[in-house]
């Protein structure tokens, strides 16, 4: 009991931790840049959360059970396929592009938004008159975030709990629980993010629209310096790739 008491505190409060790793929170933030509801965006944290525990569940449990070895040009590529990521979602972030395919999609097949009433229109400066309640869309977007953040992220993770525990049946554990952590961290960061985001929608529209076109501009320039990091310093398209798992 011990033994559990100490893997499960510790894998909950370091996966707590990696929420707050500089690219998952630059996502997130790109993300709920467009959400007013506090509530909602603890919502859609807590779906990246499922996402990224899935992909470092079942990668994690490859490592540990069959011993897989991923090379490292496939490390490196799953890494910079989340520099491309951010520099996808700051673009969509700053065209609307979200925003209107959410609606149209809403529009075409009677399902879900996100966007409540007095929504600003970024491209107006007025707000929308209609309510639309959550749609598919904005619960495939952070489940696909962060599946694609679990593939980064995975190797180092199972490569940790391998070299401290040693037992795959607590190894598998504490990746569970670990996972538990890191939704629940992606929980609070997102739903403090929404806060201010909420606030300014109501009261200074100017500023709402300021803070989501600067998390779009930083989610692409995040995402350009994971790219150049990955693809030229660390060698992922030369011939001699070097890759560390972290």
């Amino acid at each position: 009991m011990t033994s559990f008491a100490l893997i499960a505190s510790v894998g909950f409060v370091l996966g707590m931790r990696h929420a707050t790793d500089p690219d998952h929170v630059i996502a997130v933030s790109t993300i709920v840049s467009r959400q007013r509801g506090v509530g909602m965006a603890g919502v859609i944290g807590a779906i990246w959360g499922l996402g990224h525990t899935l992909t470092i569940f079942a990668v994690g449990v490859a490592i540990i059970l069959f011993k897989v070895a991923i090379p490292a040009r496939l490390g490196l590529s799953m890494e910079f396929s989340v520099g491309l990521m951010l520099i996808l979602l700051g673009v969509l972030n700053l065209s609307g592009v979200m925003g209107r395919f959410a609606s149209s999609f809403s529009h075409n097949h009677n399902l879900y938004d996100l966007e409540p009433i007095g929504t600003p229109d970024l491209a107006s400066g007025t707000a929308s008159s209609h309510p639309h309640p959550p749609h598919l869309w904005n619960f495939a977007r952070p489940m696909a975030v962060g599946i694609v953040h679990g593939l980064a992220g995975s190797a180092a993770i199972a490569l940790l709990v391998m070299t401290t525990i040693q037992d795959p049946f607590w190894e598998i554990i504490y990746i569970l629980i670990f996972g538990l952590g890191t939704i629940a961290g992606m929980m609070v960061i997102t739903a403090c993010i929404a806060l201010p985001i909420a606030y300014t929608s109501r009261r200074f529209s100017a500023l709402n629209r300021g803070m989501v076109y600067a998390s779009g501009v930083l989610s692409i320039c995040f995402g350009l310096f994971v790219s150049y990091q990955t693809g030229i310093v660390n060698g992922l398209f030369t011939a001699h790739p070097h890759w560390t798992p972290q």
